[in-house]
């Protein structure tokens, strides 16, 4: 129904009522309008959010971005990234002996820790270990475990205890891949070789002073030594440790022309698979470390500076020799009962100590400290390992001569000894001690530090005090091949006193065949 004065008009789908010179929108035009203008209103609320979102997560990526480019730039010296580049385990080189057969190896193994955060049943778990590790100490696992820190219990493990542990499905079990050094020699080559430590770096022998190249190095490093060698010297040593009841031993063999070094064995040693603290001085590297008086042994040295002066001969007739002298108030006697009358060759066959400090004497400080500087005994070896000995000093004051003469009051390394030795066996040529295999070693431009005469005439008197029965190294002679040497005791000295019952010995010998 509709008013008289009112005016229907007909808009298509849209009516206007009219009225009074105003209008009503009709509802359903109105409800149509108002919902396509609420939509485009939250089109552009949405893509502002958007925006918004979108750029905090550049920014975020940027920043990280950065960071990462920054780290990746960076080179880090510090103990973080060294532990970080060791425990991916670079590969560490193999070590040789000089027939290849293997010294020193990586290889993976596998290591067992317990996570006690992840503990569902503690006893089951102590149980299960006790099976697989009979001889573990269960005790030490629990107080672990109750500390609540997260520990190993065995870093090695075989293939039968890694799949054993495995099998438990334990999630408080952790077994991590791991890079270990293994020597299947053992003890054999302990101080040459040295340790590592758990981030796979050198830390005493061979494997610190070659760090560097078994870490880079594409090739195995290969040694002078001979394992067969090595075994047979270790296996006699122990033998006359035996024997003797003695503290401890030591045997280098070398080369006297190149100064290759076949064997080096110093007991007591320690197996290498089983790393420990060594702390106690009798596991010291007796050979390269050790520092001695040595005895008769420098006899040899006090002939050869002689002869290399010409102030004496082979035949040399040293007259009325005592059986005592005393040299600043300390006496000086022989160590058996001699003849009075010795020539210059039986005072180093039979070992007279009066008739050394004899040709001492005639031989003079000045070209006696000469002669010895020149075998470079009492300084600091240049060598392969780091542990190395440094000759005590001394001053060539009253009596030094004389001591020195016959081996006391001076001391050296017994690889300085073998060098000096060596030197004099090879017609008298500088050679320098190497654990190294070295194919290219010649002879050419080699420094001769003594005559090929003076060579020639101690090494006859050398072989005499093993041929004859009168020399002190009788019991070295063998059919077959001809050997020389020079023995030598020295009491040790405790305190500042020498001890009349502790005592080293030594013997220097060559040896060719015929």
């Amino acid at each position: 129904m509709s008013n008289k004065n009112e005016k229907n008009y007909n808009l298509g789908d849209h009516t206007l009522l009219r009225n009074r010179g105003f209008y009503f929108e009709d509802y359903e035009t109105s409800r149509y309008k108002y919902k396509d203008k609420s939509k485009f209103s939250g089109i552009k609320l949405s893509l502002n959010r958007v925006s918004f979102i979108f750029f905090i997560f550049l920014v975020v990526a940027f920043v990280f971005g950065s960071k990462i480019i920054y780290l990746a730039l960076t080179k880090k010296d510090n103990h973080y990234t060294n532990k970080s580049i060791s425990t991916n385990f670079f590969n560490r080189q193999d070590i040789l002996d000089r027939n290849n057969n293997l010294l020193a190896r990586n290889v993976k193994l596998y290591s067992a820790a317990i996570n006690p955060e992840f503990i569902a049943d503690e006893k089951k778990l102590l149980i299960n270990l006790r099976l697989i590790f009979p001889n573990m100490n269960m005790d030490r696992i629990k107080k672990k475990i109750k500390a609540g820190k997260y520990f190993y219990i065995k870093k090695r493990l075989n293939e039968s205890e890694r799949r054993r542990l495995w099998l438990l499905s334990d999630t408080s079990v952790v077994l991590n891949e791991k890079q270990f050094r293994v020597y299947p020699q053992e003890s054999l080559f302990s101080h040459v070789l040295g340790q590592i430590d758990d981030d796979n770096l050198g830390i005493s022998g061979l494997e610190k002073s070659f760090n560097k190249k078994l870490t880079k190095s594409k090739n195995p490093l290969i040694l002078s030594l001979d394992a067969n060698l090595q075994h047979i010297i270790r296996e006699e040593l122990i033998s006359g440790n035996n024997i003797f009841q003695t503290l401890g031993s030591a045997a280098i063999l070398m080369e006297i022309d190149s100064g290759e070094i076949l064997s080096l064995v110093s007991l007591p040693d320690f197996d290498l698979n089983k790393r420990k603290n060594i702390e106690d001085p009798i596991y010291l590297n007796k050979i390269t470390k050790g520092v001695y008086e040595l005895g008769s042994v420098f006899k040899t040295f006090t002939l050869a500076a002689g002869i290399e002066s010409e102030l004496i001969k082979a035949n040399t007739l040293f007259k009325d020799l005592k059986s005592q002298i005393i040299c600043g108030g300390m006496p000086i006697s022989e160590h058996d009962k001699l003849p009075k009358d010795l020539t210059a060759e039986e005072i180093l066959v039979r070992s007279s100590n009066i008739g050394a400090v004899r040709i001492a004497q005639k031989v003079g400080v000045e070209n006696y400290r000469e002669f010895l500087n020149s075998l470079e005994l009492f300084e600091k070896i240049n060598f392969e390992l780091e542990e190395v000995g440094t000759p005590l000093p001394f001053k060539w004051g009253k009596c030094t001569l004389e001591t020195a003469s016959f081996g006391h009051g001076i001391t050296t390394t017994l690889l300085q000894l073998a060098k000096a030795y060596a030197i004099i066996g090879n017609g008298g040529y500088k050679i320098n001690p190497t654990i190294l295999l070295n194919k290219n070693i010649t002879s050419e431009n080699k420094k001769q530090i003594i005559s090929l005469k003076t060579s020639d005439i101690i090494n006859s008197m050398l072989r005499k005090v093993v041929s004859n029965k009168k020399g002190t190294a009788s019991f070295a002679d063998k059919k077959g091949y001809d050997v020389g040497g020079k023995t030598g005791t020295a009491r040790k000295a405790i305190n500042g006193i020498y001890s009349k019952e502790k005592k080293n010995k030594y013997f220097c010998l060559f040896v060719s065949n015929h």
